[in-house]
């Protein structure tokens, strides 16, 4: 993509009306641009067939359309397919489709590594590079579509494609400005309208931004949780030292839920360390009054992990107890664990390869052309 023309992609309605006046057009090409971007998915403006061929000509002498570059695309035997996408400036991120029967959902991406250091997740030992832009952001929700031609938007009943979870790599309420900006264009009923009741927003528990988030996005709440009492949250999740379970209860009483839109609270299986019956009692006593449901993880092996998967037998009982106090709390099941595709798992391969072929070349006396770090 040239440096001199300006992408399109993740700019708010008001900023592309203002990119049309300053190149000299009136106020309703912007509303006729978006149509073509965010309805019909089209990134040729010689294709957008309701302007006239002076105004193609003079958007392409200013302005790309442009999505992240897809370096790798993998798919599961389980269907569950990986893109690793490539920005800009040389960095990386992945984004994955999860399929459901007849629809899925695409796990999206925040940030270029993490900030965080949970210390059961392989994403959270790759260093943070930066946040990712709005426009790259909805660039992995565009790329999926790509993948799977649903363009123009589909109605809802439609739609294979029918769900967004910012479950990718980083913290979103750390990005929360370029993930705000993105969530309202994604749902933005005259372009890829995907509503807020399909988008589900996970965080590590950034309390402060927590209310932010429900006032002015209204999307479903996901808490990675993983432990019921300070003592192991602390040890297993660093950020609890600064947001501890009393205060990270008290944001999520007071997000806006009822009994169809239930926080979700995920709950990763550590053998020994969170997974006994006294663990799940004392999880519900821990949200006794929050509209919930859980979602149990059975812990993702890793190379370099300290930690095992608890046995499924005790996960079983783990599951069956919350059930009968009245809460729905399935086993999630693995998916896209055979292209490391599965909760936590997200970037570790394709870093991996990465680093392989830098140091191939580097013995082979190649300059290294892809000067930009790639970490994750």
């Amino acid at each position: 993509m040239s440096e001199d023309l300006k992408n399109l992609i993740g700019l708010s309605r008001q900023e592309l009306a203002d990119e049309i006046a300053r190149i000299g057009e009136q106020p309703f090409r912007a509303k006729q641009l978006w149509h073509w971007i965010y309805h019909q998915g089209v990134t040729d403006f010689a294709a957008m067939s309701t302007l006239n061929k002076p105004l193609r000509e003079k958007l392409a002498e200013h302005f790309v359309v442009a999505r992240p570059e897809v370096s790798r695309v993998q798919t599961s035997t389980d269907r569950t397919r990986k893109w690793l996408l490539r920005f800009a400036d040389a960095n990386e991120a992945e984004t994955v489709y999860i399929p459901e029967e007849d629809r899925g959902a695409v796990c999206v991406s925040s940030q270029v590594g993490c900030t965080l250091t949970c210390k059961f997740c392989h994403t959270g030992t790759q260093m943070m590079v930066r946040n990712l832009t709005a426009g790259e952001i909805v660039g992995q929700f565009m790329v999926a579509r790509d993948s799977y031609e649903e363009w123009p938007s589909p109605t809802d009943g439609g739609r294979l494609i029918s769900n967004i979870v910012l479950m990718g790599m980083g913290e979103p309420l750390f990005n929360y400005d370029n993930v705000a900006k993105a969530m309202r264009i994604i749902m933005d009923h005259e372009g890829i309208s995907v509503s807020k009741r399909r988008i589900t927003l996970s965080t590590s528990g950034v309390v402060p931004m927590i209310q932010r988030c429900g006032e002015e996005l209204g999307v479903n709440l996901a808490i990675s949780l993983h432990a019921v009492t300070d003592e192991i949250r602390d040890a297993i999740m660093p950020i609890n030292k600064k947001y501890p379970l009393a205060e990270l209860m008290k944001a999520c009483r007071a997000y806006p839920t009822n009994n169809a839109r239930r926080i979700t609270f995920e709950y990763i299986m550590l053998k020994g360390v969170n997974d006994t019956l006294a663990d799940a009692r004392a999880l519900v006593k821990l949200i006794d009054g929050i509209p919930a449901k859980f979602n149990l993880i059975p812990f993702n092996k890793w190379p370099g992990s300290d930690y095992e998967c608890s046995d499924m037998r005790d996960i079983k009982k783990f599951s069956d107890f919350l059930f009968e106090a009245g809460y729905s709390a399935p086993i999630r099941q693995p998916r896209g664990s055979d292209i490391l595709a599965a909760c936590g798992q997200l970037k570790s391969d394709s870093e991996r390869i990465r680093c392989s072929r830098l140091k191939e070349r580097v013995a082979a006396g190649i300059e290294d052309e892809e000067h930009a770090p790639i970490v994750g």
